[in-house]
C-alpha cells in the first residue's frame, strides 16, 4: 500500500491494536480533514472488523466481503448522508427500522453517518437513543470535521479518533493536571485516598468532565505526542500504546455509569482498582 502520513499511520496502529486486543467499541466519532480522502481509512477499519484481519493482511486478503464493500453491495453497511444542511430525523428512524432486522450474514452491522455535524436537535436526540442502548452486533461510525459541533452527550458515548493532519493542542489547568496525574498513577490514589476523597472526588459532574477530557488527552497523545503540552507528555511518557488503549477501554465502560444513580465512592474505588489491575 502507498506511503501514508504519520497521522494516518498512528490511526492504523491504533485500530490494529484495538482489534488485536478485542476492544472494538460500539461507536466511533472520527474527525476528518477531507471526507473524500479520509473515508478510505474508515473503510479500512470496517474491513478489518468484518474480516477479522490486520491492516497489513488487507492487501493480500481475498475475503469475499472485501469486493462487496468496494462495490457498495455489502448489505450490512448503511451510509447516512444529506445533500442539504441538515440530517433529518426521518433518515435516522429509517436506519433504526432497518437495523431492527438481524444480519443475514451473521456478522457485524455497521452504519456510517457522514457530516454528523448536520444532525439537528431531533435527529441528534434520536441517534443518541440508538447509542445509549447499543446492540452487540451494531457499530456506529460518525464522521465530522469538528467534534465540537456535536452534542456533548453524543461525544461521551463515542470513542473519538482523528484523521486530521493538524490536531488540537491540548493544555489544561492545574486542577485538571492534578486529576490526570492521579489517574495516570492510580496507586497514588489509594495512598492519598482520604485527601482525594475530600477534594478532587466529591462532585460527580466534575469527575465526569475531567474523565471525558482525559479520554481526549489519551487519544490525542496516542495519535500524536505533539498534540499535548510538555507537562502532559512527561506524565504520559511511560505509558505505551497498549496501556493507553486499556485505559481508554476502562474509561469508555465506566464513565457512562455516572449517568445513573451509582454509589460514587464504590464507583471510584472500582475505577481505580481496574486502572491498577492491568
Amino acid at each position: 500500500m502507498a506511503e501514508i502520513s504519520t497521522i494516518k499511520k498512528q490511526f492504523i496502529h491504533y485500530i490494529d491494536a484495538v482489534l488485536a486486543n478485542h476492544k472494538v467499541s460500539h461507536a466511533y466519532l472520527i474527525e476528518v480533514d477531507n471526507y473524500e480522502d479520509d473515508l478510505q481509512y474508515v473503510y479500512f477499519f470496517i474491513k478489518m472488523i468484518l474480516c477479522n484481519c490486520s491492516y497489513e493482511e488487507l492487501s493480500t486478503s481475498d475475503h469475499p466481503i472485501l469486493q462487496q464493500i468496494d462495490s457498495g453491495n455489502y448489505p450490512d453497511i448503511q451510509v447516512i448522508s444529506s445533500d442539504t444542511s441538515v440530517i433529518n430525523k426521518g433518515l435516522i428512524t429509517d436506519l433504526q427500522k432497518e437495523f431492527n432486522n438481524k444480519s443475514l450474514l451473521g456478522n457485524k452491522r455497521i452504519y456510517i453517518i457522514k457530516e454528523a455535524e448536520k444532525l439537528n436537535g431531533y435527529s441528534a436526540n434520536t441517534i443518541l437513543k440508538f447509542l445509549e442502548e447499543p446492540e452487540d452486533d451494531i457499530i456506529a461510525f460518525l464522521l465530522t470535521d469538528n467534534r465540537y459541533h456535536l452534542l456533548e452527550t453524543i461525544l461521551s458515548r463515542c470513542q473519538v479518533l482523528s484523521l486530521k493532519e493538524k490536531g488540537d493542542f491540548i493544555e489544561l489547568d492545574d486542577s485538571f493536571m492534578d486529576f490526570l496525574e492521579c489517574v495516570v498513577h492510580p496507586k497514588s490514589f489509594f495512598i492519598q485516598y482520604n485527601s482525594y476523597m475530600k477534594d478532587a472526588f466529591i462532585d460527580k459532574s466534575v469527575i465526569k468532565e475531567h474523565l471525558l477530557l482525559i479520554e481526549n488527552v489519551l487519544l490525542s497523545y496516542l495519535e500524536n505526542t505533539e498534540n499535548v503540552s510538555d507537562e502532559i507528555a512527561i506524565l504520559l511518557k511511560d505509558m505505551n500504546s497498549d496501556e493507553i488503549i486499556r485505559y481508554l477501554s476502562i474509561l469508555e465502560e465506566e464513565i457512562p455509569k455516572l449517568d445513573f444513580n451509582v454509589n460514587l465512592k464504590l464507583w471510584i474505588d472500582s475505577l481505580f482498582a481496574k486502572l491498577i489491575g492491568g
